[in-house]
């Protein structure tokens, strides 16, 4: 990676990324319809022993119209939504995949239940469930490998004036599936000193080599022809015209980063219209439909009395083992929910039973804690923590009890982090989304770093995540939630 690649070895890459991701797509469909046949012949001699197996030349027969043709039809829609040769983030390609999978398993349900064909649907269902899970895991496996041996990345420069420029390089090389490694950050002109990137390099952290620009073309084939994203301030398309100009009258790769930071992105539909120079992002703000509130409650409802039932015998343990310590086994705090209205929060205790006493003593002979408290409203060090509720407060277990508030309607599985009324003043004109919604368990600020990121970041990814609100992203929060837990990474 530390050499500059040609441009032909770079499309040699290309085509071999798309023979590795097609190779892993047939191999992940194969591999799912034996493991399908294999589990639903388990499943059948565990719980239905009178059931007679399915005759594999029988099974070899309806195998084309089970899992012939569908796959056909995947691999072709994986193709039509550019998997195997354009790079986008995961959860995006995901979801995409998800909806072509379940597209052609329908479809054949469908054409089975017409024809009246007789065939295993434990198998089936088997079989599909794990093209579900094996399709997405085996394209991750691939590009990983590609990673290691070094044709996923494609060498990219960011062309830009300031902050939008470094930020960019900074977003796409945090999502490696992207396969975007910048080599360097491109500066149009001489700027003021506040404005250059070469400043902005510096205040940001960013590691980015500097180029000033002469001739674009010239310049990209000196650095070997990258991928190019232009990423320039509001201010600077109109004195940047002829550049743009050039850059889209050429053979160059580019995507561009308009500066649009604060707007709905997600929720909209682009639309532009004809000879005019003009985009529309027509906003629906999903919260206030009626059937996608409905539809979220719903699916707080079942997975919160899934998970109670679950993990009924990790509570009572947990509440024997804090009982030990003396004192409540829960404790309950009044927090700020949806429309203020008020609710006792609830927690597993983790704290001493002369916890108030401690923490005042701290504050009062300790002035760093007492900055760091009315800054982030905790303390990295705190005196009032058990052992047990060290552990569980590692791991957010202490926030299982809050599976209750979800059940009661008073929190969401996902949402804004629940506050006090204290911290309401600090959200400034952001206090707005925080009040749309209910807050949550879990949300976008527990992925992205938990109590390491600052309170203002915190503030806007809760903004974020109120204006961009879907049920698809509550799941992908969700599921990352689950390892950064585990691992207890910035949990304190």
């Amino acid at each position: 990676m530390n050499k500059v690649k040609t441009k032909n070895s770079r499309e040699r890459d290309t085509i071999k990324r798309r023979y590795i991701l097609l190779s892993s797509d047939l191999i992940s469909i194969s591999s799912a319809v034996i493991g399908g046949w294999l589990l639903a012949e388990f499943i059948k001699n565990l719980f239905f022993a009178d059931l007679l197996p399915m005759e594999w030349d029988r099974a070899k027969k309806i195998m084309p119209v089970l899992f012939g043709l569908p796959s056909v039809f995947i691999i072709l829609g994986s193709g039509f939504q550019g998997h195997y040769n354009r790079f986008r983030p995961f959860w995006n390609e995901f979801a995409e995949l998800f909806k072509i999978i379940l597209f052609a398993a329908g479809m054949v349900i469908i054409y089975l239940y017409f024809v009246k064909s007789h065939f295993s649907r434990m198998w089936f269902f088997a079989s599909w469930l794990l093209v579900i899970v094996m399709m997405p895991l085996g394209r991750l496996l691939a590009k990983k490998v590609m990673m290691q041996v070094g044709i996923w990345f494609n060498p990219t420069v960011v062309i830009g004036t300031g902050f939008n420029a470094v930020e960019s390089a900074l977003a796409v090389e945090s999502d490696p599936l992207l396969g975007m490694k910048i080599v360097a950050l491109i500066e149009l002109e001489e700027e003021s000193p506040n404005k250059s990137l070469l400043h902005r390099n510096s205040t940001m952290g960013s590691p980015y080599k500097i180029v000033k620009i002469g001739d674009p073309l010239e310049t990209f084939h000196r650095l070997g022809d990258p991928y190019v994203v232009l990423a320039l301030d509001p201010a600077d398309y109109q004195t940047h015209a002829e550049l743009i100009n050039r850059l889209t009258s050429s053979q160059v790769n580019m995507s561009i980063v308009p500066p649009m930071r604060g707007l709905p992105l997600l929720c909209t539909e682009v639309f532009h219209i004809f000879r005019y120079e003009v985009l529309l992002l027509r906003y629906q703000n999903n919260l206030a439909r009626r059937s996608l509130v409905f539809l979220k409650r719903s699916f707080d409802l079942i997975l919160s009395s899934v998970l109670l039932v679950i993990l009924l015998p990790l509570f009572a343990f947990f509440s024997w083992r804090i009982k030990r310590d003396g004192g409540k086994t829960f404790f309950r705090h009044r927090r700020i929910g949806c429309k203020g209205k008020p609710f006792k929060c609830y927690k597993f205790r983790t704290m001493s039973r002369d916890a108030d006493r401690i923490f005042k003593e701290t504050l009062a002979s300790d002035k760093d804690a007492q900055k760091e408290w009315n800054r982030n409203f905790k303390l990295k060090i705190d005196p009032r923590i058990t052992p047990i509720g060290q552990f569980l407060r590692k791991n957010s277990l202490d926030e299982l009890p809050q599976l209750w508030n979800v059940l009661k309607g008073e929190m969401s599985l996902v949402g804004p982090r629940p506050i006090v009324e204290e911290e309401l003043e600090r959200y400034g004109d952001q206090a707005h989304y925080y009040l749309e919604v209910k807050p949550g368990m879990t949300g976008l600020w527990q992925i992205s770093g938990r109590n390491d990121i600052d309170y203002q970041r915190r503030v806007y990814l809760d903004g974020w995540y109120v204006r961009n609100w879907s049920l698809w992203y509550d799941i992908v929060i969700l599921m990352k939630s689950l390892p950064i837990a585990i691992r207890g990474k910035g949990a304190y």
